[in-house]
C-alpha cells in the first residue's frame, strides 16, 4: 500500500467516521475508487494535497477521465469517507447546540471546512480590499473562487437527456448526490434539518463563500421565493435560534433579486456588513401600536428602514406594515411605480441581527421598473457604471458587499498600464472611466493600483446609489419622508 492511500486512510480514521479495526475495509474502499495501480506521490501531508494525489492517481489508473468534472465528483466521494453521515451530523449538531448555538456552528462549519465542502483553497483566490466612501467602508471583492466551466462538460451536457433531479442546486436532494457533467458533486454535503414557522428547513453552508460562515437556510418544499410576514417571522426565529449570525433574503422579483428566485431560501453567516455599521440618519414615527419598536431611515445609499425592538413579535408587525404599504405604493414625482400593466415590480429585501438584547431588522425598499431610458433597469446599475457591475444588486450587495466578476483581475491590470501610458489592451468600455482617472489623478507605478481599486469602490457606491429607490438627495429623501408619513 502507497503512503498516499496510508496517509488519506489515517486522516480518515482520526475523523472518527470509522474506527481502528476498520482500517482494511476503509483501505479498500479508497483502492475501489482510485484503483491499486502504483499511487502518486503527495508533495505534502496536507489533506488536500493527499487528495490531489489520489486524484492523480485515479487519473493513472484509469479509473476517471483527467477532466475536472470527474475529478470533483471523485474528491467529494473521497472526502464523503471522512465524513458522518446526515443522522450523526444532526445529532452532533443539536448535542453541541446544548452547551451554546456558537458551538453547534464551530462544530459544523469545522467539518465543512475539513471535508472540503467548503472550498478554502478556491476562496483565498478571491481578492478583497476595504474602500472608503460616505457612506463608510464599502468592501470590495473580486470573485476568483467558481471554477470555469469544464469544456468537456459543456460539450458532453449538450449530448445528455435533461435531468430535473435535484430540482436546484439549493435543493436538499443535494446531499450526498453523487453529481454529473455539469451538476456538482455533493458527496460530502450535509444539511442540518430545522424548523421554521412550522415548515422543514435545512441549513447548510455555501461551497464558495463570500463572507465569514457563509451559511443558506432552504426549504425542504419546493416553492418559489416570496416575500410576507411570514418571511419576517422566519428571519427572526433564525437569528433567535442562532444569535451570533445575520440572516437575510433576496427580494422575490427578478432585477432586485437574487438568481435562484425558485427556491425559497434566505443567506446568513457570521459577518458585520458596512449597512449593518451604517448611524440612523433621522427618526421614524410609527403608528400607535409600535411603542416597543424603534425606527429609522440609515444613512446609506439604499433606501433602509431600520427597525429595533426586544420583541420580535413587534419587529414582525412593523416589517408587514412598510412591506405591504410599498407592494402598492406610487410616487410618479420620483418614478415610483408600484403596477404597470399588471405587473408587480414592488418588494422588500430584509435583513434580521441581533445587538445584544435587541433584535433588528432592517428593511430595503426595492423596485425592479425598467424603461426605455434604463432597460436593465430603472433602480438597477447603470450602463456608465455596467463597465464594473452590471449584475442583479442582490442580499450580499445591498449590505455594502460587491461581488464583482473576475474579468476584472486582468482588466484592471490593462486599466493600469493605460493610466500609466504603457502599451495595453484595455476593453473599450473602461476607455471612459480610465480617462476620467487620468484626467483627476497623477498616476506612478507605486500608487496606481491603490488609485484604480478606491475608484472601484467608489463605482459601487454609485451602483448602490442608482438601486436606491429615494435617492440620496434633497427631493428623494422628501419622498421618502412622504412614503414613511402614510404608513400611519
Amino acid at each position: 500500500m502507497s503512503n498516499t492511500v496510508k496517509a488519506f486512510v489515517d486522516a480518515i480514521i482520526a475523523s472518527g467516521t470509522y474506527e481502528p479495526l476498520d482500517r482494511i475495509y476503509v483501505t479498500n474502499k479508497v483502492l475501489g475508487l482510485v484503483g491499486d495501480g502504483d499511487a502518486v506521490a503527495a508533495k505534502s501531508d496536507e489533506l488536500l494535497d493527499v487528495v490531489d494525489a489520489l486524484l492523480e492517481t485515479a487519473v493513472k489508473n484509469g479509473k476517471i477521465e483527467d477532466g475536472q468534472s470527474d475529478k470533483d465528483i471523485l474528491e467529494a466521494q473521497l472526502t464523503d469517507l471522512m465524513t458522518p453521515t446526515p443522522a450523526k451530523v444532526n445529532q452532533q449538531f443539536w448535542n453541541q447546540y446544548n452547551d451554546s448555538p456558537e458551538a453547534a456552528t464551530n462544530y459544523f462549519y469545522d467539518l465543512s471546512r475539513k471535508n472540503d465542502y467548503i472550498k478554502t483553497r478556491a476562496i483565498a483566490k478571491n481578492i478583497g480590499f476595504d474602500t472608503p466612501t460616505d457612506f463608510g467602508d464599502l468592501e470590495i471583492t473580486i470573485n476568483l473562487s467558481k471554477p470555469e466551466k469544464d469544456p468537456k462538460a459543456i460539450a458532453a451536457a449538450r449530448n445528455q437527456k435533461a435531468n430535473t433531479y435535484p430540482l436546484s442546486q439549493l435543493a436538499i436532494e443535494n446531499e450526498g448526490y453523487l453529481g454529473r457533467l455539469g451538476y456538482p458533486a455533493r458527496s460530502n454535503h450535509r444539511v442540518i434539518r430545522m424548523t421554521l414557522g412550522g415548515e422543514p428547513w435545512g441549513f447548510q453552508y455555501s461551497p464558495y463563500a463570500y463572507f465569514s460562515e457563509h451559511a443558506i437556510f432552504l426549504l425542504q418544499a419546493h416553492r418559489p421565493m416570496v416575500i410576507n410576514q411570514h418571511t419576517f417571522s422566519n428571519l427572526l426565529e433564525i437569528v433567535r435560534t442562532f444569535p451570533h449570525y445575520f440572516v437575510g433574503s433576496n427580494a422575490d422579483l427578478p432585477i432586485v433579486g437574487g438568481s435562484m428566485l425558485a427556491q425559497d431560501h434566505y443567506q446568513g453567516g457570521r459577518h458585520q456588513f458596512p449597512m449593518m455599521k451604517a448611524p440612523i440618519d433621522r427618526e421614524v414615527s410609527l403608528p400607535d401600536g409600535f411603542d416597543d419598536v424603534t425606527a429609522g431611515v440609515v444613512k446609506w445609499p439604499m433606501s433602509t428602514i431600520r427597525l429595533t425592538s426586544q420583541t420580535p413579535e413587534s419587529l414582525i408587525n412593523a416589517a408587514t406594515l412598510i412591506a405591504n404599504n410599498w407592494q402598492g405604493y406610487d410616487d410618479e414625482s420620483v418614478d415610483v411605480r408600484a403596477y404597470t400593466n399588471g405587473e408587480r415590480h414592488h418588494t422588500v429585501t430584509p435583513i434580521a441581527y441581533r445587538k445584544g438584547d435587541d433584535f433588528v431588522l432592517d428593511v430595503v425598499l426595492r423596485d425592479n421598473q425598467t424603461s426605455e431610458q434604463y432597460p436593465d433597469g430603472i433602480f438597477h446599475p447603470h450602463q456608465d457604471v455596467q463597465h464594473i457591475k452590471k449584475e442583479n444588486i442582490g442580499l450580499i450587495e445591498v449590505m455594502g458587499r460587491a461581488i464583482l466578476p473576475a474579468r476584472l483581475l486582468t482588466e484592471m491590470q490593462d486599466v493600469k498600464k493605460y493610466v500609466l501610458d504603457q502599451p495595453n489592451e484595455m476593453a473599450d468600455y473602461h476607455k471612459a472611466w480610465a480617462d476620467e482617472l487620468k484626467a483627476n489623478n497623477t498616476f506612478t507605478e507605486a500608487n496606481a493600483e491603490g488609485i484604480i481599486n478606491q475608484a472601484i469602490g467608489t463605482v459601487f457606491a454609485r451602483v448602490l446609489q442608482d438601486a436606491g429607490v429615494f435617492k440620496r438627495n434633497a427631493e428623494g429623501q422628501a419622498a421618502f419622508d412622504k412614503f414613511i408619513a402614510q404608513l400611519g
